[in-house]
């Protein structure tokens, strides 16, 4: 079956198996290799992207449901050679460890902060409840979700 699916802002077509998912498309068919697998049931979030703007885990979407729309993987956050405020948030707080969570976390806080850009640490903690760290014990991650939401503050009120 013949999809056309845009990935970080880029159109690939290609002809796949109707059961393809989406994380598989991902990797192999287009090779962008940040997006994890990690449990193929949604449990973890290491698989997380954006369709259309909104996070879902890629492990149990079929890449057929994302023919015509825009997807956005975490090497997507990066624009012009910056990285984003997310990014940015995770190196400078040391919001990983391993790594492995690290680009579904950070596709996860994209959609909190553009949500809500004034978030709580009960509001990250939420938002985060569906991703599954084994390294941090999370303390990081929601430092880092806080100094981006901070950072994109100050960015906003720049402009």
């Amino acid at each position: 079956m013949e999809v056309t699916i845009t990935v970080n802002g880029t159109e690939y077509s290609r002809d796949i198996e109707p059961r393809t998912l989406l994380v598989h498309f991902i990797r192999e068919h287009i090779n962008l290799t940040g997006t994890h697998i990690g449990c193929d049931t949604t449990n973890c979030g290491a698989c997380t992207v954006h369709v259309d703007g909104t996070p879902i885990k890629s492990c149990t979407y079929l890449a057929v449901q994302a023919n015509g729309k825009s997807v956005l993987t975490v090497e997507g956050l990066k624009q012009g050679g910056k990285l984003d405020p997310v990014q940015e948030a995770f190196h400078e707080e040391h919001g990983l460890q391993c790594g492995y969570c690290t680009p579904g976390m950070m596709l996860v806080i994209k959609d909190l902060l553009k949500k809500n850009p004034d978030p709580t640490e009960e509001d990250i903690r939420w938002a985060i409840s569906g991703n599954l760290c084994r390294c941090t014990g999370y303390q990081n991650i929601v430092k880092a979700a806080l100094s981006a939401a901070a950072k994109q503050r100050e960015s906003a009120a720049a402009k």
